[in-house]
């Protein structure tokens, strides 16, 4: 992996999520971003496994295994506020 420099930006905006992530009800979790896609995915096992999904209105798919979400996808990723 190529080594980034890390500037104050880049680690406040780590901590403007930090303690969001650290809410989740899971504790370990996988993240993938697809620049090209523009698109966000957040993984809550690995391999996922997904075995149903549901779209949100708000361009969010949920992934669920069973009864269980297992992931996240965020469509135009960087394009999305917190309101």
């Amino acid at each position: 992996m190529e080594k980034i420099a890390v500037d104050n930006t880049m680690l406040n905006e780590i901590l403007k999520v930090t303690t969001n992530l650290v809410r989740f009800p899971v504790k370990r979790m996988w993240i993938d971003y697809d620049e090209e896609a523009d698109v966000l995915y957040l993984s809550f096992e690995r391999p996922q496994r997904a075995t149903d999904s549901e779209m949100l209105e708000n361009g969010i798919l949920l992934r669920y295994s069973r009864d269980r979400l297992v992931g996240v996808t965020v469509l135009d990723a960087s394009t999305r506020t917190y309101n």
